[in-house]
């Protein structure tokens, strides 16, 4: 009856709507021609006015979806007006320059749309990020409710993007590229992603056909930019798996700037609800800060640091996972000994210094150091049993393993250990001409990893040892006695030591102009990147590819608000350290860049229903790639056979619908079809690992009528199984077991205490901008997902069983959010 009820909870929040406030927060700071704030400037938008403070700092809420002027005056200076035309919820920086010897400023209409969708870039709300409810809070959990993003693990910040691996996502943050840790095995290992959703100012993401700006990857681009503060606070996010805080202020001459972000995570709520007993204990934390200094007005130097110490305690105890049909239930019943030791520790600071040559010329130079230190020890002895469960109603022992089919143990032992250090210095220019834009930029990275790989295991089903499959002779025991030596299952030992060393450029041109009655964008660019490898015992190589990328967009002059883009190019994506090491942990340095002809076409259709501002959003693209680098993956490690052995191919459809169905806030429909598949040397081809042929995904925000302040969140994916459900030493053209559907509901209730329409002068409220209290339900449904198969085999019939390894069940949360 619970699910039940909750469902219609949740079609309660759905159904009863009603009118919202649509508004929009233009901020920013005040300057004279010397560049120094200016105090007590009067801004007024209608009948809304405000002023700004000591620092120059102003901010001023105004109705959205509408032209609205604002002017700004002072007795000392000219008068500015400019006109803004918001969408509901956005938030603008405007920082007007007040002159005491000229006219006034003409008039100008700032509307944000448009400004990405011609480039094929989708842009996210910051405070939607704040606020969607899931498993792993952030950024990338509202990736995964856009359509050609995949993820069936929601434990895990990772995400596939149009048929490609984790490995082949881009992350900049302030336009420094950002990794993740090597060594991740499970989505409940990962703790904390990079991007601190606290600091985050502005979101884009493409999931393909991106500029040649970017760097060199498959699949997606997620380009993070974090906040430049205007005025002291401090804003903090407590729940039971953890919590955030952050502090950010700015001097008293506005030339200092800083952000500071803290984090600790405790996954123990999620993974104590699964079905593994154990004692867990995990620590997740890091901090973060960015800071800016304006030397004048032409020259800026930030700082963007980050420590991050992660430690991983697991100590399995017992598990027993039912399975198989009513009329033939079948259990697994599991003991352990042993536990694993995990302790990921990364640091990473950049420098970056802005020089504003003029209005139309930008140099940039930018120098970063990533270093991580992993260790992953374990020893896990899993005893189990394997047979029939009594299913008497009544019985004392209902639920109990009555006859044993198999009876074995499995011993797992790992000792290994990363130290890579990761430096970048790069300069970044652009230059406006006209209607000319151009964008250059220089790079060099060294990559110094040094890796030691030790991991064996060894099976034993019924007192007799299973050697390693494609062994000669075969193991036929017990019919048979076999009287060689024993030999572990799996067995990897490698120690490494490589040098990677880069040297990218690119070059790009970007022009808006007029074809007929319509508008057009053209940008073209190519990269060019050069590697070369070099180690202990290893042969040096060198190779260098080019890539050149175009897009194209037109806004016909139609009564219709339409928008058609087209993108695609050549795309090389150069092997990272973890591609050039193959299954068994040897470096291979000739390994070839992927390579995929990407062409992508999109359509944005913009309009209003209800009287209420929508969009719809559709793209096709299709994917031809070479030299492929086959792997396996299991949970969310990533195997790679090292040799570009395959080719493959992707192609599919993405729509989103996105618009105020409630009035005031935003949500979203989203809907992806995609095939892909791989044929490895020359045998045919077969579904890739990360085949996820179907998505829907809703992002549903709501508020219960005449309480606007009562709020809902409800976050839902369906996405249909993967191949994953074989062994991963198998062979992918004898297994193409899938893995089942994955359906999540995520419910996020939040009563709004205080915010910035209302506010308290008086009381224990008075100290709070913002203060909201409420609760989250993490897979509404209790559904069973599943992200690997277990693998027992039956000694007498020697049949293997399949036993799912469950992702969570329903779990609880509290939550409370605080801004001063």
């Amino acid at each position: 009856m619970r699910p039940k009820f909750l469902l219609s909870l949740a079609l309660f929040f759905i159904i009863t709507i009603s009118g919202f406030s649509q508004t929009a927060i233009v901020r920013g700071i005040i300057l004279d021609e010397t560049q120094k704030p200016i105090e007590n400037v009067n801004i007024k938008a209608g009948d809304i006015g405000t002023q700004t403070n000591i620092n120059g700092f102003y901010e001023i809420v105004i109705p959205a979806n509408a032209d609205i002027s604002i002017e700004f005056t002072h007795v000392s200076f000219k008068k500015v007006v400019s006109t803004f035309n918001l969408k509901n919820g956005e938030e603008f920086e405007f920082n007007p320059i007040m002159k005491t010897s000229v006219e006034q400023i003409a008039t100008v209409v700032v509307n944000s749309r448009k400004r990405k969708d011609v480039e094929g870039i989708l842009t996210l709300e910051p405070e939607a990020i704040r606020k969607i409810p899931g498993a792993q809070p952030g950024v990338e959990n509202l990736l995964m409710t856009l359509p050609g993003v995949n993820n069936t693990n929601e434990l895990s910040t990772q995400y596939a993007v149009r048929g490609g691996n984790f490995d082949e996502n881009l992350v900049y943050v302030n336009d420094i590229q950002v990794y993740r840790p090597f060594l991740i095995r499970s989505g409940q290992q990962e703790g904390l992603s990079f991007v601190n959703s606290n600091m985050v100012q502005n979101v884009d993401f493409s999931a393909g056909g991106f500029q040649a700006k970017y760097g060199d990857k498959l699949s997606s681009v997620l380009d993070i930019t974090y906040k430049t503060p205007y005025q002291f606070e401090i804003n903090a996010d407590l729940s039971l798996l953890g919590g955030s805080l952050s502090y950010e202020d700015v001097s008293k001459d506005s030339k200092f700037t800083s952000i500071i972000g803290a984090r600790y995570r405790d996954n123990s709520l999620l993974v104590n609800a699964k079905e593994t007993e154990t004692n867990f204990n995990p620590t997740f934390a890091d901090l973060q800060a960015y800071f800016t200094y304006k030397f004048t007005d032409k020259f800026h130097l930030s700082f963007l640091g980050n420590a991050s110490i992660n430690k991983y305690d697991y100590e399995p105890q017992t598990r027993q996972t039912n399975f198989g049909t009513l009329s033939d239930p079948v259990a697994l019943l599991v003991f352990y000994e042993g536990q694993e030791k995990d302790q990921y520790q990364t640091y990473f600071g950049a420098f970056k210094g802005t020089y504003f040559a003029n209005d139309n010329l930008t140099l940039k130079l930018i120098g970063s150091t990533y270093h991580t230190t992993e260790e992953e020890y374990f020893d896990i002895l899993a005893q189990y049993r394997l047979g029939e469960v009594n299913t008497n109603i009544g019985d004392e022992d209902i639920g109990e393993v009555e006859f044993s089919e198999g009876i074995g143990s499995q011993l797992n032992h790992g000792r290994n250990d990363l130290d890579a250090l990761i430096t970048t210095i790069e300069h970044k220019g652009d230059l406006k001409i006209e209607d000319n834009f151009i964008e250059w930029s220089l790079k060099y990275t060294n990559e110094d990893i040094r890796d030691r790989l030790v991991e064996w295991e060894v099976i034993d089903s019924a007192g007799f040892s299973i050697r390693p499959p494609k062994t000669i002779p075969s193991n036929e025991q017990p019919y048979i006695p076999y009287s060689g030596p024993l030999e572990p299952f799996q067995n990897i030992r490698a120690t490494n030591k490589t040098q990677i060393n880069r040297f990218q450029a690119y070059a790009q041109w970007s022009k808006r102009s007029t074809l007929g009655n319509s508008d057009v964008w053209y940008n073209a660019g190519v990269r060019v990147h050069n590697w070369s490898v070099n180690g202990d015992g290893i042969s040096s190589s060198n190779q260098t590819v080019f890539s050149p990328r175009a897009q194209f967009a037109i806004k016909p002059d139609w009564e219709k608000d339409m928008l058609f883009r087209v993108a695609g190019g050549l795309y090389y994506q150069p092997p990272f350290y973890r591609e050039l090491r193959d299954a068994t942990g040897t470096v291979q340095p000739n390994v070839k860049a992927q390579k995929s002809l990407h062409i992508v076409l999109g359509n944005d259709y913009s309009f209003k229903m209800w009287d209420r501002p929508f969009k719809l959003t559709s793209e096709v693209y299709y994917k031809n790639l070479t030299d492929v680098n086959p792997y396996t993956i299991e949970n969310v490690r990533i195997r790679y056979r090292a040799n570009n052995s395959a080719k493959a191919y992707a192609y599919g459809l993405d729509m989103r619908l996105n618009g105020e169905f409630v009035p005031g806030t935003e949500s979203w429909f989203s809907f992806g079809y995609l095939k892909t598949e791989e044929n490895i040397e020359n045998q045919g081809y077969i579904a890739r690992p990360t085949d996820q042929r179907l998505k829907f995904a809703a992002l549903f925000q709501d508020y219960v009528p005449n309480m606007p302040n009562f709020k809902m969140y409800l976050n839902l994916v369906y996405n249909t199984g993967v191949p994953g459900g074989s062994p991963s030493y198998a062979d992918p053209y004898i297994y193409q077991t899938r893995l089942p559907d994955y359906k999540r509901a995520d419910l996020g209730i939040q009563l709004v205490l205080a915010d910035d329409n209302k506010q308290f002068k008086s009381g224990w409220k008075k100290p709070f901008k913002q203060l909201s209290i409420g609760f989250e339900i993490f897979n509404i449904f209790d559904v069973q997902n599943s992200i690997t198969n277990t693998w027992v085999r039956d000694v007498y019939s020697k049949r293997q069983f399949a036993i799912p390894n469950y992702l969570t069940p329903r779990v609880f949360n509290v939550r409370t959010t605080m801004k001063f």
